[in-house]
């Protein structure tokens, strides 16, 4: 239904049959969050909440973009014109990825776009990613470029890095590029070795709710590259090429040389247990001991809110709702400051926890929730 209503928009925008209709998920991150900068580990899935392209090739230099969640007529731009960080309109994802190609020597000479979304914006949810693989993918196909999907994503990373100017890792855009149905992704940021691992929660009576705060946030504004920064300057204390180098079992002598440097300190803390909750959270799927992953997620959410520092009133009030209602773990998700939270629960106790959290944030007065079950689904693909 997606694919023939954007076709429909594409044809009455611009007089003519687009050439295909392509989707690309937004994502979930399980467990691992602000480690993929620090060429660590990472375990998302992909959401049935799609971004859904109609496109076709253009000869003459010229880039047409348009969405069906913006208001305002088609935006025209020149493929000569395109520079980093000359847009800070929701068209710098699309027109950033026509720069990487073509800064990367791919021969991209224009394109008609007509998008329309469901990963809603600003929740954590990758809708920037989502937006960035969709077109990479279209354009991949229609100028047959040849390239695999974590080059896309790596190219999908260069245009949200450079041409957007948010400083955010290769999660995202190798989630949605890269997922599978019914698994999560185990994903090593360094060399982007990947392992699907099954990860079927109705089949074992339980469900993974996301819960959007309906705080927004934006990767482009100044904490999160603070948080990279600090990262980068706690390896370069420690001397290693990144904070991934720093082994689990060596953490405290780790810690103890960086003395009373007490922000290098929270941030190599989390960074190093997180990559070792990446790792227990694959073993105990694999394992078959899904339940066993909760404590770990709750871990997660401590060290993100305590050491971190990138919670907030409302993400700490979902979790600490969820957990006291009956809930086997939960923790926020994404880049932090706002965005969603993650509930793992028991199929029967998602109608009380979602009420207890829906009741938490009326009685503190926050914007109502949006609450909605995460089932990991298909990355990337062609539709028409």
């Amino acid at each position: 239904m997606a694919a023939q209503q954007v076709r429909d928009g594409f044809v009455e925008l611009y007089g003519t049959e687009p050439e295909g209709v392509w989707s690309a998920p937004g994502r979930v991150n399980l467990i691992g969050e602000h480690t993929d900068y620090n060429d660590g580990f990472v375990m998302p899935f992909a959401l049935p909440h799609t971004a859904v392209a109609a496109v076709s090739r253009r000869t003459d230099g010229v880039l047409r973009l348009h969405s069906s969640d913006v208001e305002g007529g088609v935006v025209e731009l020149r493929l000569d014109d395109l520079a980093p960080e000359s847009d800070r309109n929701w068209t710098a994802y699309p027109a950033g990825v026509v720069w990487a190609l073509r800064e990367a020597g791919h021969p991209v000479t224009g394109a008609d776009v007509h998008l329309t979304s469901t990963v809603p914006a600003g929740a954590g949810l990758s809708s920037s990613a989502a937006l960035e693989v969709v077109v990479a993918l279209a354009l991949n196909d229609l100028y047959d470029l040849g390239l695999q999907r974590w080059q896309l994503a790596r190219l999908c990373q260069r245009a949200e890095n450079v041409y957007v100017g948010a400083p955010t890792g290769i999660m995202d855009q190798t989630a949605s590029a890269c997922c599978e149905a019914g698994h999560a992704l185990f994903l090593d940021t360094r060399d982007l070795s990947q392992k699907q691992i099954p990860f079927d929660l109705a089949a074992e009576g339980m469900v993974l709710l996301v819960v959007d705060t309906r705080v927004k946030h934006s990767h482009s504004e100044g904490e999160y590259g603070k948080r990279r920064a600090g990262c980068e300057r706690g390896a370069a204390l420690l001397g290693v090429d990144a904070l991934r180098d720093i082994p689990y079992g060596e953490l405290d002598a780790a810690l103890d040389r960086l003395g009373d440097d007490e922000e290098a300190v929270r941030l190599v803390r989390h960074i190093v247990t997180e990559d070792e909750r990446v790792e227990k959270t694959v073993a105990l799927l694999e394992s078959g001991e899904t339940r066993a992953i909760g404590p770990v997620l709750i871990a997660g959410h401590a060290s993100l809110r305590d050491d971190f520092r990138i919670s907030c009133p409302e993400l700490d009030l979902v979790v600490d709702t969820a957990l006291a209602s009956g809930a086997l773990g939960a923790r926020m998700t994404g880049g932090g400051f706002g965005g969603s939270a993650i509930v793992l629960a028991e199929a029967a106790d998602v109608e009380t926890i979602t009420k207890a959290v829906q009741e938490a944030f009326a009685g503190a007065e926050f914007t109502a929730p949006r609450v909605f079950e995460a089932v990991p689904s298909a990355g990337a693909r062609r539709l028409v």
